[in-house]
Order: structure tokens, then sequence, then C-alpha cells
């Protein structure tokens, strides 16, 4: 079938009769292959685990979101219904890129509680939302008569069709059928208005940068910017590791900041982007990786207060965007019982002859 002949209803059309699971559903996750009896938790339409984020999203070289984005850029008006979070970054890209009016986003139900696992991610959108460029809103779950992902405008429909694995994007022009992208444009419309409003539980980046300014300094929310910009918009989630508070915990170490001021900066009583209890973890990890150190300091009756500070070389030295890789290559070495990194790790046959062990 030919991209201009596809109907823009055609993804609407599979699944409407409520027998079972849709048959063409652009899957809420990575283009994976599960069949349609498979465990909810196997199943990539699920976006409730907080380990799926950065699996969901796409790698560089995602034909469909590459389709999508260079469908959507320039257009103005945009509403774009049963978007997964797999395509959520190719909308946000093609936002920034076009002028007009708000764009209005009903997502697969799931994907807007994933941005605040997603810090990259979720901050942006939290930022076009902010901004009043787009309108966030969750959907009906797919495959009972909902339809498939559709965007549309007035000039014309796209929709994403064709099975697991391999997903198209049918279009449909208004010059070749006004009536057809007339109906695609009003069925999204509808779906939009009756889709749930769900805040983004993320600060916008605008936000995130200007209070670390106020209560860290300019030097951490430099970093943190160009960090943000440089890092694709699954890495360094709540699930990874090292996830976003290690991240965010060496990026203060670079500095000198004490771990109170980063905690309430990323708390509820600052942004909001996490608990400040679960950065002390994160913060043991990092030296137990000999990355940073926590120098006590004193601070009257009480508990002391901790500053942080970067001893490892590389993380000292690195330009902002290289920190990233830096932690990734530390956290990828083994650590012995007590989570410290092993010393001899990826020396291998490289010691001495006499403490090779006898084979």
């Amino acid at each position: 079938m030919g991209a201009d002949d596809a109907e823009p209803e055609a993804d609407a059309a599979a699944g409407s009769d409520g027998s079972g699971p849709s048959r063409t559903p652009e899957d809420a996750g990575s283009d994976g292959s599960a069949s349609a009896g498979a465990p909810a938790a196997a199943d990539p339409d699920c976006v409730g685990d907080a380990t799926e984020v950065a699996d969901a999203l796409p790698r560089p070289d995602d034909p469909l979101t590459e389709s999508v984005e260079a469908a959507l850029a320039g257009r103005s008006g945009v509403v774009a219904v049963g978007v997964p979070l797999r395509l959520l970054p190719a909308v946000l890209a093609a936002r920034e890129r076009s002028p007009g009016p708000l764009w209005r986003v009903a997502c697969r139900p799931g994907v807007v509680d994933a941005l605040a696992r997603a810090p990259v991610l979720g901050t942006a959108v939290a930022e076009a939302v902010e901004r009043d460029e787009m309108r966030v809103r969750t959907g009906d779950p797919l495959g009972h008569g909902t339809g498939g992902t559709l965007f549309a405008t007035p000039e014309r429909a796209d929709a994403v069709v064709g099975p697991r694995g391999d997903r198209s994007l049918a279009t449909t022009a208004a010059g070749a059928r006004p009536e057809a992208v007339g109906a695609a444009r009003a069925t999204a419309a509808a779906r939009f208005d009756a889709a749930t409003v769900e805040p983004v539980e993320m600060p916008s980046r605008r936000r995130l940068l200007a209070v670390a300014r106020e209560i860290l300094d300019d030097r951490f929310a430099d970093d943190l910017a160009t960090v943000l910009e440089s890092l694709p918009p699954g890495e360094f989630g709540r699930a990874t590791e090292p996830s976003d508070r290690s991240l965010l915990v060496a990026l203060a170490a670079r500095h000198d900041h004490l771990f109170r001021d980063l905690r309430a900066w990323a708390g509820a009583d600052g942004i909001g982007i996490a608990p400040a209890q679960e950065f002390t973890g994160d913060r043991q990890a990092l030296v137990e990786r000999e990355l940073i150190e926590s120098i006590k300091m004193p601070a009257g009756p009480g508990r002391p207060m901790l500053r942080l500070r970067a001893v490892d070389d590389a993380l000292l030295r690195a330009r902002a965007e290289e920190v990233p890789s830096v932690l990734e290559g530390r956290f990828d070495l083994p650590t012995d019982a007590d989570g410290r990194t092993r010393h001899d790790a990826g020396r291998g046959e490289r010691r001495p002859v006499w403490e090779r062990k006898r084979r």
C-alpha cells in the first residue's frame, strides 16, 4: 500500500470490535515481537515498570521515529493521539522545530507517569507544557475501539500502521482526500478531548536550572544544562545504574557542594525531582567506587554536614558532557563484597607472572 493511498483510520480500525488486542497498534515501548497472549509484564504495550523507560525509547537509527519527526516538523496545531513512549521524543523534537499554536498530545496509559523516571525527557516535556507549546494528556488503552497512533492537522493525517516490528507511517493529504483528512482530524480531536489530564511529575528544565543557580551555583547549573542537552532521552533514569541521582551527586561533588544543599534543591522543598532521602545510597555508591569523598564539616550540635568532593582525576578533568561516560565506565567495573571497585579489575593477565594463579 502506498503511503498516500493509506486510510488515516486504518490503524484505528484494527481491534475495534473489542474481541481482543488490536492487530496493529503501535507498541507502547520498543518495537518488540511479543505475542498477543504474552503476560502483561512482557508486553511492550505496558509502561508501568520502573525499569522500562530506557528500553522503550528509540535508538538513533529507528526509522519510524525519524519518519514521525520529519512528518510533523513545521506543522501547526498538531493533534496527536495514542502516542507511545517510543515516539514521544520524536513528537517533542518536531514541536521544537515548528511554529504556531500549541500541540495537543494524548499519550498511551503509563507514558506520562514514566516521565517522572526519565529526567532528560521529562524535563523537556515539562518545559514544552510550561511554555504552552504542548498540552499532554493520557488516553484510553488501545485495542478496545479507541484506535491507534494518529497525527492530524487540517492539511494531512498520518497514521502508524503495520505489524509489530515493521511499523510505518501512512499519510493522507487533504488535497487528495479532504473528507478523509477532516474525519481523521475530528476523530483525533475527540480522542484528545476524552483523554485524562495528568500532570508531568517533573520540573521544567528552565525551573530546574533556575533553582539550581539559587540554591547551588552557576557552575553546577551550567554543567547540568550541558549534560541534559547531550544525553539521549532515556539515559540516567530513576532505575538505571548509575541513576539520575548518582549523576547529580557527581556534578555537585565536582564543585564541592554540601550534600545538604544538593538534597534541598532536589527534594520536595526544592524542585521535587527526587525524594531527598534517596540520595544517600547514590552518594555511598560513588564513595565506594572512589569517585568522590564525603568530608564531615562541623555544624554545631547535631549531625555534621557532609561536603561532597570529587577525588577521581577523570571525573575532575572531564568536560560536563563527558561526566556520564566517566560514571558509566566506573560502574561497569566489578566490585568486592563491600561495593568497592576491585583494583585488579581489567588487569587480567597483565599482572606480573609471580602474581598469577597456576592453571
